[in-house]
């Protein structure tokens, strides 16, 4: 393996999508509103990308010091446990990459008052490390779902509007839920595919916590609840723009059905498939919120 492809791995690229998606709607509802601002939407792009690939780096860090990482691992092989990087490597470029989000971070205190970016920001920062590390890692405790729907949906697409139009609106609220719910779906196959090795390193997922089936059960909710959040994208429109949004509902019970028919790596494509359902959720907003659809 050499050094730049398990640098790339370990920054799980499959994945960026849940970063990208809100930055996305968000600016899209902006420009929408007439508030579209690019310079604040790519820092904010920085940000969210950044602090992704850090969390990522910090995970496969964390995991192997937990033990969650083995020889048994069904996923994509995480860098250090396969001794591809150094643990003190690892750690190292998983904080500069931080500090990099943080930088971009400090570029959107011009777009707004600091009092309400700031806080958000050192939250987004604090919880990349605390996350799978500290006295009370979050995701072994049960509250990976909920810093999911908070750092992938609510968050960055409701400060995205914000750092743009200078104000929090209902619309982006509903559409944040909406690119949130999608997203705790990547981490719901990951935890669903992983359970049996979570359960014996002490990893308290939902899945650990409540059982496969209520796994399946809930990914399907979040798919389903994803397109009805997303209503005030195509509700003023016409009613053949509601067509894709139900070819979208398809997708993802096609999606889920491959979740409940595999079982072990095989779950891996359903992992891909559901990072791609993001990415591809968030264009279509895009493409209804555009004023050419109005």
């Amino acid at each position: 393996m050499g050094k730049t492809k398990a640098w790339i791995l370990a920054a799980r690229p499959k994945t960026l999508a849940a970063s990208a998606s809100p930055v996305v709607a968000a600016s899209a509802l902006a420009w929408r509103d007439g508030a579209f601002d690019a310079l604040p939407a790519l820092l904010c792009l920085g940000v969210a990308l950044l602090a992704q690939i850090a969390a990522n780096l910090a995970n496969d860090y964390f995991d192997f010091k937990k033990g969650a990482d083995d020889e048994t691992r069904l996923g994509q092989p995480r860098a250090v446990a396969s001794g591809w990087i150094a643990p003190k490597t690892m750690l190292v470029a998983a904080l500069a990459t931080l500090a990099a989000a943080c930088l971009c971070g400090c570029g959107l205190l011009s777009f707004g008052p600091w009092r309400v970016l700031l806080p958000v920001g050192a939250a987004v920062a604090l919880c990349v490390p605390a996350y799978s590390a500290g006295p009370y890692p979050l995701a072994y405790k049960g509250w990976g779902d909920v810093c999911v729907l908070l750092f992938y949906g609510i968050v960055p697409v409701c400060f995205t509007y914000y750092v743009q139009a200078r104000a929090f609106t209902a619309d982006a609220a509903w559409l944040s839920l909406a690119l949130g719910f999608l997203s705790v779906n990547i981490l719901l196959v990951n935890n669903y595919r992983d359970v049996a090795q979570d359960r014996a390193a002490g990893k308290r997922t939902t899945v650990v916590i409540f059982g496969r089936r209520f796994g399946r059960a809930l990914y399907l909710a979040d798919a389903l609840l994803a397109v009805a959040c997303a209503w005030p994208a195509y509700w003023r429109l016409d009613w053949r723009w509601w067509l894709p949004f139900l070819a979208f509902a398809a997708l993802q019970l096609s999606t889920w059905r491959g979740m409940v028919r595999r079982d072990g790596a095989a779950l891996n494509g359903t992992l891909e498939q559901t990072a791609r359902n993001v990415f591809l959720f968030a264009l279509l907003l895009a493409a209804a919120l555009s004023p050419l659809a109005s």
